[in-house]
């Protein structure tokens, strides 16, 4: 099956993206959250945890490529693998042994975009992508200032709250976004370039937000009801609680 082509070219970018410097991770780091996002697929304690009544039912020890540390490990699996029934308790826990909630919102983003183009081109019949080299340089270790606690379990930014500094996330200055700033544009928003890194190419592969509430056009091979009958499966799938 051959791809759209705007969908190859949002996705090959989202790809080349992984390999760069984020806000808080390196390039390096970013490449070992993706390998690892692939290998929880195999992971023995993932494979008894989801068959279980609970996950905290079952100790252990993740299969684990070895690259990264324990709470990032625990968190890149728990989101492959059952991300249905993650709570804010669990989250709290991994804030609390280590793992600063930027970082996880960033590994978040990483981990959706891996698994979002892995389905794809497994769906599609083509052969899965190698991972890009991670390319050298730091992390820029800034928090949006107008990021506030209480919507999420973790900090979001509100498109009012945007600093001037701060990338257009909801399509305030003219260009091709134009997202309302719902509660599903905030979730990452906490790192404005891991936000960016995900809906750019989701909305490539889906619909932007103008396309998705306008039913005088159907700008796909499926209609509006069959995308939005084939979503509900899949997320009823994965226990998607949103």
């Amino acid at each position: 099956m051959q791809l759209r082509t705007d969908m190859l070219e949002a996705q090959t970018h989202a790809w080349s993206q992984i390999a760069h410097p984020g806000t808080w991770w390196t390039g390096a780091e970013r490449v070992a959250i993706a390998e690892e996002t692939r290998n929880a697929r195999q992971c023995q304690l993932c494979a008894v945890r989801r068959e279980a009544p609970s996950p905290v039912m079952v100790a252990g020890t993740h299969d684990s490529l070895g690259a990264l540390p324990a709470p990032v490990i625990e968190a890149i699996h728990r989101i492959s693998t059952d991300s249905g029934r993650l709570s804010e308790s669990w989250l709290r826990r991994l804030l609390e042994s280590g793992l600063p909630d930027t970082n996880y919102v960033e590994l978040v983003s990483v981990l959706a975009v891996v698994v979002a183009i892995d389905g794809c081109r497994y769906a599609a019949g083509l052969d899965q992508w190698d991972l890009p080299k991670p390319l050298n340089g730091s992390p820029m270790f800034r928090r949006p200032v107008g990021a506030k606690p209480g919507l999420a379990w973790v900090a979001t930014m509100a498109p009012e709250d945007r600093a001037g500094d701060d990338p257009d996330l909801y399509g305030d200055e003219p260009g091709p976004r134009r997202r309302t700033g719902a509660n599903i544009h905030r979730a990452l928003s906490l790192v404005p370039d891991a936000m960016l890194h995900w809906w750019d190419m989701f909305e490539t592969m889906y619909q932007t937000s103008a396309q998705m509430r306008d039913f005088s056009q159907e700008p796909r091979a499926v209609t509006h009801a069959q995308m939005e009958m084939l979503a509900a499966r899949v997320a009823a799938l994965n226990r998607c609680e949103y």
